[in-house]
């Protein structure tokens, strides 16, 4: 029983609790950094990649981008396939 006393006053105090606590937070921002980074790398290949095979690489930026990004959207509304382009109504 004196063990767990023991073992009880170390898992309870401060100075752990914190290094603990900062531990994880350094880790979660060092695992978000790694995240975006890899994100960013693999985007940067692949728009290489495209520039050799001769793809337009703001398609492929725009693979990867969210559905609010202007640049996008405007890339999108130019180059409609099949759809054709609502005329302005005259007077």
């Amino acid at each position: 029983m004196m063990v767990l006393g023991k073992l009880k006053e170390i898992i309870m105090n401060d100075n752990v609790f914190t290094g603990c606590v900062t531990l994880a937070i350094v880790t979660l921002i060092g695992s978000i950094t790694f995240y975006s980074y890899s994100e960013l790398k693999s985007v940067e290949r692949n728009v290489e990649s495209a520039i050799v095979k001769g793809i337009d690489p703001v398609a492929v930026r725009c693979a990867y981008a969210n559905q609010s990004d202007v640049v996008c959207v405007a890339y999108a509304a130019s180059h409609q396939q099949g759809i054709p382009t609502p005329k302005p109504l005259s007077k």
